[in-house]
C-alpha cells in the first residue's frame, strides 16, 4: 500500500533502511521488515529494533550531512516528516498459534504499549506528524482459514473466522484509544488513525462489486478451493500453482494481498472516509 500512497504524491518509493547499495534517503526511509511484530522486543526486527534503527539514523544522518555526505535527511526534514506506523497483525497471528482466545486478548495491551513507546520515542526526537493504521481482518486470511477453521459456527456470514476478527477489533479499539490519548498528551502533534480493518473487510465482503472472485482463496499456493493454501507447499515452494488472473484475486499467497487489492486499499485510504481526523494524505506535504 505504501507504494501506491507514494505514487499519489508523485514521489519516489521509500528506500529500505537496510539497503546497502547507494541508498537515497532524501524521499524517506522504510524501516519495515517482513514478519515484524511488536513483541518480543529484542528479536530482529521487532518494532523496538526498528525504532532503535531510526534513532541511530536520526542521530547520524544530520551529522554526516555536515561532513559532506549526500542523499540523507537533515534535522528540519525529520521534524517535517510523516511517520507511518502499521504493525500488530503478526503479533495476533503468532499468538493464536499457541494461545486461547482469552489469552490472546490479555496480550493485546502489551502490543499497544510497544506502539505507544515507539510514537513517544519518535516524538521526543522531533516527530510531530503520525499516520497510524489499525490491523486488518486476520480471520479472513486464507492461511488462517486453512489452518484453523475447524467449526462452521466460528465463521461469519462471509466465511471469516470470528474469533480472529474479534481479536483484531479489540486490538483496533485499544489502538484508537491510544491515538486519542496521545493527541491530548503530545504538544503540536497530528495523529491520523486509519481504519484499515473496515477497508479490507469491505473488499472481502463485497468482492464481486469490485470485480474480484473467490475472496478467501489465495492466487499463489496449493490445494485448490476453498483456500488454495497448504502449509507444506505454500507459494514459491515446489508444487505450488499460480492463478491465471491475479487481478481477480484479493489474496496473493494466503497472507499478503495482491497488487490489485492493495491499489483499492490505497484509494480508500486516500478518500479520507476511513481516517480520524479526516485529513488528506497530501495535507502533510502542503504543511511543511
Amino acid at each position: 500500500m505504501i507504494d501506491f500512497l507514494c505514487e499519489s504524491l508523485n514521489t519516489d518509493y521509500l528506500t529500505p533502511y537496510l539497503n546497502s547499495l547507494e541508498p537515497n534517503f532524501t524521499n524517506g526511509v522504510n524501516f519495515a521488515i517482513i514478519g515484524s511484530a511488536t513483541l518480543p522486543r529484542y528479536v530482529p526486527f521487532s518494532l523496538f529494533v526498528q525504532v532503535s534503527q531510526f534513532l541511530r539514523f536520526r542521530y547520524r544522518s544530520p551529522a554526516l550531512m555536515l561532513n559532506g555526505y549526500k542523499d540523507l535527511v537533515g534535522d528540519e526534514d525529520f521534524e517535517n516528516a510523516l511517520y507511518t506506523i502499521d504493525i500488530g497483525q503478526n503479533d495476533l497471528a503468532a499468538s493464536f498459534d499457541n494461545l486461547t482466545y482469552s489469552q490472546v486478548i490479555e496480550r493485546i495491551p502489551s502490543f499497544i504499549t510497544e506502539i505507544k513507546n515507539a510514537i513517544w520515542n519518535i516524538y521526543e526526537k522531533g516527530g510531530k506528524k503520525f499516520w497510524v493504521h489499525n490491523t486488518g481482518p486476520l480471520g479472513c486470511l486464507p492461511q488462517k482459514l486453512a489452518l484453523l477453521a475447524r467449526n462452521a459456527t466460528e465463521l461469519d456470514e462471509h466465511g471469516c473466522l470470528q474469533p480472529l476478527n474479534n481479536a483484531a477489533k479489540t486490538f483496533n479499539a485499544q489502538l484508537r484509544v491510544l491515538c486519542e490519548q496521545l493527541r491530548r498528551e503530545l504538544i503540536n502533534v497530528t495523529i491520523v488513525y486509519v481504519d484499515i480493518y473496515s477497508i479490507k473487510y469491505d473488499l472481502i465482503a463485497n468482492a464481486p462489486n469490485y470485480g474480484f472472485e473467490s475472496p478467501l482463496m489465495a492466487c499463489c499456493g496449493n490445494g485448490g478451493p476453498p483456500y488454495n493454501y497448504n502449509a507444506n507447499i505454500n507459494c514459491g515452494r515446489t508444487g505450488y500453482t499460480v492463478c491465471h488472473e491475479g487481478s481477480k484475486f484479493i489474496s496473493w499467497d494466503g497472507v499478503h494481498y495482491t497488487e490489485a487489492a492493495n491499489a483499492i486499499f490505497a484509494s480508500k485510504i486516500l478518500s479520507t472516509h476511513y481516517s480520524t481526523p479526516q485529513l488528506s494524505f497530501n495535507f502533510f506535504c502542503n504543511n511543511m
